[in-house]
């Protein structure tokens, strides 16, 4: 019994995320997640006032789980600093097509499955319809700049990683770069994008001082 409360709200919770990933926020209605669920509405009503706040804890799993995932694929195991946040962008590369990440959903880590849309499908349609949800992914995505901001530090300190580049303005350039990259990737359903968001982001760490 202890547990029941939680595992139907994540329930209801996974099942939200997978519909919001292929359809958006606004695109999918409160009895959509409950047909899908197999709830009542009651029970839904119990975990959330509204649709808004069930946005929100949604975002505030999702964010938190990314998180973590980056902090797994960022944590020292001996390759550089510069490695290690290649990773990172050649894993993007390789799970965000646009087909793929309209069409896949998933509860996992977000630093490995297609729902790391999300931040590119939901924030300029949450933007204006919701306050809290736009704060949750703002901060969200501001920790996961601050992340690559510290791998970007860890090249810093074993040679990796040109010296004259500030971490955090690099860092928040190369995340713009890449969501960028997949907005355009979602328009034209395939990575091409990618491709050319690579290069720039090799040239930026591959540049000298001015």
């Amino acid at each position: 019994m202890l547990n029941e409360a939680p595992t139907a709200k994540h329930h209801i919770l996974d099942c939200g995320e997978r519909l919001i990933a292929t359809k958006g926020f606004v695109g999918v209605g409160l009895a959509e997640i409950l047909a899908v669920a197999g709830v009542p509405k009651g029970s839904f009503y119990h975990y959330f006032s509204s649709k808004e706040r069930f946005g929100e804890a949604l975002l505030v799993r999702y964010m938190e789980r990314y998180v973590q995932g980056l902090d797994a694929m960022f944590r020292p195991d001996g390759e550089t600093g510069r490695v290690r946040l290649m990773r990172y962008w050649q894993h993007w590369n390789s799970t965000q097509c646009a087909t793929s990440c309209d069409t896949v959903g998933g509860t996992g880590n977000p630093a490995t499955t297609s729902t790391k849309c999300l931040v590119v499908k939901l924030s300029a349609e949450v933007a204006d319809i919701s306050e809290a949800m736009r704060l949750t992914l703002r901060d969200g995505t501001d920790q996961i700049v601050q992340r690559i901001a510290q791998c970007l530090e860890d090249g810093h300190a074993d040679g990796s990683v040109p010296a004259h580049l500030p971490a955090p303005a690099t860092a928040l350039t190369l995340y713009q770069l890449w969501l960028g990259a997949s907005l355009l990737s979602k328009l034209r359903r395939d990575n091409s994008p990618f491709e050319p968001a690579m290069r720039a982001t090799q040239q930026i760490l591959d540049s000298t001082p001015a």
